[in-house]
């Protein structure tokens, strides 16, 4: 239905985030890394909002929303948003944070004797 919007929010709000700390100097690993959390969110921003018009739940017309035409599908369709939507951002999320963690570690692990020869 409108699972996508939540992840373009967070998507939105992350390049706002990205654009307003390029000018700044940062050692902060994470926010040197939200360029990777940006493209993650705006691909699967993308291919959820692809597959929802593929299906004809995203219309030319309006409500442009085909759930939002009714109160009762609306409400339907702000409960998928609050639970798959947001379970996706969260997913998303988790998973960069994961992989910076994981890139920060090893680049901070010391170089062996034997690989600098």
């Amino acid at each position: 239905m409108a699972c996508f919007i939540v992840p373009t929010t967070e998507a939105i709000v992350t390049t706002i985030v990205r654009k307003s700390t390029d000018r700044k100097e940062t050692h902060n690993p994470f926010i040197k890394r939200l360029n990777w959390l940006n493209n993650m969110l705006w691909g699967g921003s993308a291919l959820l909002a692809f597959e929802h018009v593929w299906h004809g739940e995203v219309t030319p017309w309006f409500p442009f929303l085909t759930n939002a035409a009714t109160p009762a599908s609306t409400a339907a369709m702000l409960g998928e948003m609050a639970t798959s939507g947001v379970g996706m951002a969260l997913l998303v999320t988790a998973v960069w944070a994961g992989i910076v963690a994981a890139t920060n570690a090893i680049e901070k692990r010391p170089v062996s004797a034997e690989l600098q020869a």
